[in-house]
């Protein structure tokens, strides 16, 4: 498979292209880059260095393969956290490039905006831009519960208003979403889960709550999912190997005691998922 990956990238750490790169092509996936900005460090530090790339210049790259006529080959387009407001139209024209020569490729939208602890912590352009514009035109989306409520003007808390809110999500465009960082006031203490849903039915799991920020591991687990979801088709099947891949992950990078995810150390929880957590059907 063929992935056109639009989204940021740093030189040390891992979040946006320099976390989602790798574990695609672990996967044995072709993963083309695009750059939104190129910074020294992801901006949880507080300081960095680099430039935010122009639409523009964005645009330019795009367009330069688009010359090249390889955007046929392109099965699925993969953006992330968008920098400035006006990437959203060069996200958008590249989505329109990709399906203009291969109707059967997908866009995927993780809709980064923020979460439940922090708040949101983009432009105040960002969140309207992501749910009237750029969500409807996504096939699969990957928010988490805080960015969902968002998304649908809903307030998701347990398991059926989430639910709920991932049937309006869906009812704006997108067919299937991934719901990360579900936290269910009635799930057992120290857990976290992942829901999946799409026209096949709706599907939980749920791991250890493990105590880390880690910068990036929504990047990887937006990758995950894509790469699994179009290659099997069963979102039950992509839920629970994305899930086993980013909680050995991030078991590896919190042992460690490092602060920057282990990406590449946990290589082969992406190649072989251990799928040690059960995928329930909810609905």
């Amino acid at each position: 498979m063929k992935i056109l990956s639009i989204q940021s990238s740093v030189a040390y750490g891992h979040v946006g292209n320099s976390a989602a790169v790798f574990p695609l092509q672990r996967l044995g996936h072709e993963v083309w880059p695009v750059f939104t900005v190129h910074f020294s460090n992801h901006t949880g530090y507080g300081a960095w260095r680099g430039p935010m790339f122009p639409a523009s210049d964005v645009r330019d790259v795009i367009v330069g393969m688009q010359e090249r006529g390889v955007l046929g080959d392109v099965d699925a387009v993969l953006s992330g956290y968008q920098g400035g407001s006006d990437i959203a139209d060069v996200i958008l024209e590249a989505v329109d490039m990709v399906k203009a020569e291969n109707p059967a490729a997908t866009y995927t939208c993780d809709p980064v905006m923020g979460n439940a602890k922090s708040g949101c912590f983009v432009s105040d352009l960002i969140p309207p831009l992501l749910r009237d514009r750029v969500t409807p035109k996504a096939d699969i989306i990957t928010p988490n519960q805080f960015e969902l409520g968002y998304l649908t003007n809903t307030n998701p808390t347990d398991l059926e208003s989430t639910l709920a809110s991932v049937d309006a999500a869906r009812e704006l465009g997108p067919s299937a979403v991934l719901v990360t960082s579900v936290e269910r006031p009635d799930r057992p203490e120290g857990t976290i889960e992942m829901l999946a849903v799409d026209d096949e039915g709706a599907w939980i799991v749920q791991t250890p709550h493990l105590p880390l920020k880690a910068n990036g591991s929504g990047d990887v687990t937006s990758a995950l999912f894509t790469a699994h979801y179009r290659t099997s088709g069963s979102a039950a099947e992509a839920l629970g190997k994305t899930t086993s891949s980013i909680f050995d992950l991030l078991q590896l990078t919190l042992d460690s005691g490092e602060r920057e995810l282990q990406l590449v150390e946990a290589q082969e929880a992406y190649a072989h998922p251990r799928e040690q957590f059960e995928v329930q059907l909810v609905r």
